[in-house]
């Protein structure tokens, strides 16, 4: 019996996916649609975690000198016996990826570029001495890897020569080979994205423009140039004058389901591992983005769950995505938000979609300049999709799946209590309202600060939970009182309550049950909540800690409204 494949998570090599016995989607038919479909420079735009990376290093593996054939084996491309003849392991290639040039300063992210671009050319080291090259090319590659010695090992060159340094390493490969260059870059546009988050952008984009024009426009040594990256950014910002791209991004219909996975690659993955009873919740959570006419999967996702489930077969899903960087683009939009934008957020994490124009030719210094253009960076990174067919350049837009809208639901929490703190005075009188026992302030401050958030209605909750967001933005509120004792869905008497609060100079013990009522009756959720509190003993956990004063409310909130509640019974004496 052979050995189960191992799931692989994290890996980008194509030869280490093949030859370490990992399980692998087969994408090698996007080399045959490449060749057939030729185009000198061939720009792909996806959200991260969707396969970019690795699909770079398959057209490597395939195209470059060396290229060991049974990498291939069984694989799609491998029926196409006359491409392979023809293609397979008969170029020179270049292959940089840009994903980890980044820094908070200008000369680091430089410094970053040109070990990038040293560590690449030496991967020929024979052109120091090749025969076929003049002196003069000779000590143009020596300046591609010349390392400073002195204790830091960076490799040296100066602005001309990185700017020029993919160009010349195309000229010299193909003058050794007597062969044209095929050049991959992977994630071009992270530096872009880094420069503008640091305030170095304008030097960036002068660094890559000359660089990506000198290799990608009029140069003799090229055959082709395939780049990856998360957004398109504008011609006149990076890519002037240069009229030999073609531009593939998520909208278009060609090389759709190259990247992401297909329904039936996920059908397929589950039924390797026994989980095809899993199906329907990877579906729910980790599937509805649409590339060009494909409906696909995030391939990071669904990996790390069945991978989850392997060792634990009633592992509940995550939200994997959201481990992978940064969401400030959400963040961003939320603060950016008014009035209507509010409604429209709501409108999104509560399924439905909006009508939007989008547009995917930004810079990213543009991104942040108005509310529209982030409508169109949450389209490109992966935040929205499309749904239906778009017209007069507008599309409806929506969450793609489970997983985002946690993700916009937990950004909207955090920017929600971020936007409390700055009135620590409002705060304090919230607070002080719970602790006197006055439901009437409660009730009045819960509204207006629902009236200022974004409502969710948890639509993934089973029947009798929906009351989540609105518990955990308690939650946030009350947490203002540094000294107060607060728990969530603590043990106590017959269950679990939602909310348990001890402040324990005065003694006061507060119990807070939440409800979200079916129809519009708030009175009912709240005697609901306090029957709850009084039927389970809720009370029982504080009074074991000693506080003396309980006070017990029950609170009903749909949509943006509320109703506070509390128990008759012994209260809080006013002091003098």
């Amino acid at each position: 019996m052979t050995a189960m494949k191992k799931l692989p998570i994290g890996v980008e090599s194509f030869e280490g996916m093949r030859r370490e016995n990992f399980y692998y989607v087969d994408k090698t038919e996007m080399i045959k649609e490449l060749l057939e479909n030729w185009a000198m420079v061939n720009l792909f735009t996806r959200p991260r975690r969707f396969g970019k990376s690795l699909n770079m290093s398959m057209l490597k593996y395939f195209f470059e000198y060396g290229c060991d054939g049974s990498l291939f084996e069984g694989l799609c491309i491998a029926r196409q016996e006359d491409l392979c003849r023809e293609y397979m392991g008969k170029y020179p290639v270049i292959f940089i990826t840009l994903k980890g040039v980044g820094s908070r300063r200008y000369e680091a992210a430089r410094d970053m570029l040109c070990s990038t671009i040293g560590s690449e050319a030496m991967r020929f080291p024979f052109l120091k001495d090749s025969h076929r090259l003049s002196d003069e090319e000779r000590i143009r590659y020596t300046q591609l890897v010349n390392v400073d010695t002195s204790g830091s090992h960076s490799f040296i060159m100066s602005d001309g020569v990185l700017e020029d340094s993919l160009r010349i390493l195309t000229s010299l490969l193909q003058k050794h080979y007597n062969q044209k260059v095929i050049l991959l870059i992977d994630e071009y546009d992270v530096p872009l994205d880094k420069a503008q988050q640091f305030g170095y952008y304008d030097e960036m984009l002068s660094l890559l423009r000359g660089m990506l024009g000198q290799v990608l426009k009029t140069n003799d040594s090229l055959q082709f140039a395939v780049l990856t990256g998360c957004l398109r950014v504008a011609k006149e910002s990076i890519f002037t004058g240069l009229n030999n791209l073609r531009v593939l991004s998520i909208t278009d219909v060609q090389f759709d389901g190259h990247f992401g996975f297909t329904d039936r690659e996920v059908k397929e993955l589950l039924e390797f591992y026994g989980l095809e009873g899993r199906y329907e919740v990877i579906k729910e959570w980790y599937d509805g983005y649409q590339f060009g006419n494909t409906h696909v999967y995030c391939p990071w996702d669904v990996i790390n769950y069945v991978s989850l489930l392997c060792t634990d077969p009633d592992a509940s899903p995550k939200a994997f995505w959201i481990n992978t960087s940064g969401n400030d683009v959400i963040r961003t939009f939320l603060r950016m938000a008014k009035g209507g934008i509010k409604r429209e957020i709501e409108g999104l994490v509560n399924g439905e979609t909006v009508v939007k124009k989008l547009s995917e030719e930004l810079t990213y210094r543009d991104l942040y300049s108005s509310i529209d253009n982030l409508w169109s960076v949450l389209f490109s990174t992966g935040y929205l999709t499309k749904r239906g067919e778009a017209s007069d350049e507008a599309c409806h837009l929506a969450l793609p799946n489970f997983e985002i809208r946690k993700i916009f639901i937990e950004q909207v929490m955090e920017w929600f209590q971020e936007e409390a703190r700055k009135d620590t005075q409002k705060l304090d009188s919230f607070c002080d309202a719970f602790s006197k026992g006055d439901a009437e302030a409660v009730e009045l401050q819960l509204n207006d600060y629902l009236w200022k958030t974004i409502s969710i209605r948890d639509t993934g909750a089973r029947r009798g939970r929906k009351e989540n967001f609105y518990h955990g933005l308690l939650l946030g509120l009350l947490s203002h009182r540094e000294e107060w004792y607060i728990v969530s869905n603590a043990e106590s008497g017959e269950g679990f309550s939602d909310i348990l609060i001890e402040i324990e100079d005065e003694r006061i013990g507060i119990v807070i049950e939440v409800k979200y009522p079916d129809e519009d009756d708030l009175e009912m959720g709240c005697q609901k909540a306090l029957d709850q509190i009084e039927k389970m003993a809720y009370e029982a956990r504080l009074q074991q800690d000693g506080m003396t004063t309980i006070l017990k409310y029950g609170i009903a909130c749909r949509k943006k409204n509320c109703r506070v509640r509390l128990a008759p019974g012994k209260r809080r004496r006013n002091r003098l």
